[in-house]
């Protein structure tokens, strides 16, 4: 028997200033990139109505279920840049290597923790690049600075690790 199993329909990093820093679709093909970009924008109200009550954990858990396939799932880094995981409940059909997660029901919050943690990861890893600066993608700095152009995450080794923690992720994984 082989159902469908939940996928990573979207990974979206929002910058300490609310701006989409950088948003990947999964499968980019069958997505539609501006319902995303407003599903993402409308998870900032959300973390800023928990943002008084969180104390040291970073995992905010389930931000909201749009409908009964899609469910927003939010991570708030120690400088402020949100990360949120749009999850698709019948992602992707299951293989025999998902047949453990195939008789699942729902999510526990834990099962995105190691997506989380492995963004947060290759974030790390970009910031410690010394040719990125992330004052450049803050709209505060580009427009005092008349900058003109993307204020989006662009580097390729960020971009393909996000991939890799999309396509690897299933529920239930312990490491990515």
């Amino acid at each position: 028997m082989t159902g469908r199993v939940p996928s990573i329909a979207c990974i979206g990093i929002l910058g300490k200033h609310n701006n989409p820093l950088h948003i990947s679709l999964f499968p980019p093909e069958e997505r539609a990139p501006l319902e995303y970009e407003f599903l993402l924008t409308s998870c900032l109200d959300i973390f800023e109505a928990r943002l008084p009550h969180k104390t040291v954990d970073q995992d905010f858990g389930l931000l909201q279920a749009v409908d009964e396939r899609l469910a927003m799932y939010g991570w708030l880094t120690n400088t402020g840049v949100k990360f949120v995981i749009v999850v698709d409940m019948e992602g992707r059909q299951a293989t025999a290597s998902d047949s453990k997660t195939s008789t699942a029901v729902g999510l526990r919050d834990a099962d995105l923790k190691p997506a989380f943690r492995a963004l947060q990861t290759a974030y790390i890893m970009l910031l410690r690049n010394p040719f990125y600066n992330p004052d450049e993608h803050s709209p505060i700095t580009a427009n005092a600075e008349k900058k003109v152009g993307s204020i989006q995450i662009t580097s390729r080794n960020f971009i393909q690790d996000v991939k890799r923690i999309a396509d690897a992720w299933v529920p239930g994984v312990t490491s990515l």
